[in-house]
């Protein structure tokens, strides 16, 4: 089965559930399920810059299995992040996210 995780809630999710939970499952292969994209919204992007651990980890999980970290576009901008993601780590809304998936459709997709 295919997932997409999109992270629209507290930061503690993404530190807590993705960076204890989800995370070091998918470093040791034992996730269970194909992740084929994240997608971050809020406060949740400031996971997705340069320097941040826990994004430098998930970046290096996406860089080797192909899956696509996405933040937010307008999240982004309102945080002055935009220029400061990790390599290669688009920007965009919903219509950018399904482009983005179209080659690779997940099953289902998971909102924490």
């Amino acid at each position: 089965m295919k997932v997409v995780y999109i992270f629209a809630t507290s930061r503690h999710t993404v530190s807590y559930v993705l960076g204890k939970m989800i995370l070091p499952q998918l470093e040791e292969n034992r996730h269970g399920v194909d992740v084929v994209g994240m997608f971050f919204f809020e406060d949740n992007n400031y996971v997705l810059m340069k320097g941040n651990p826990t994004g430098e980890r998930l970046h290096k999980v996406a860089k080797k299995t192909g899956m696509l970290l996405m933040g937010c576009d307008q999240c982004c901008y309102e945080r002055d992040i935009a220029d400061k993601l990790l390599d290669g780590v688009p920007i965009g809304c919903f219509p950018d996210l399904y482009k983005a998936l179209s080659g690779n459709m997940p099953d289902q997709v998971i909102t924490l």
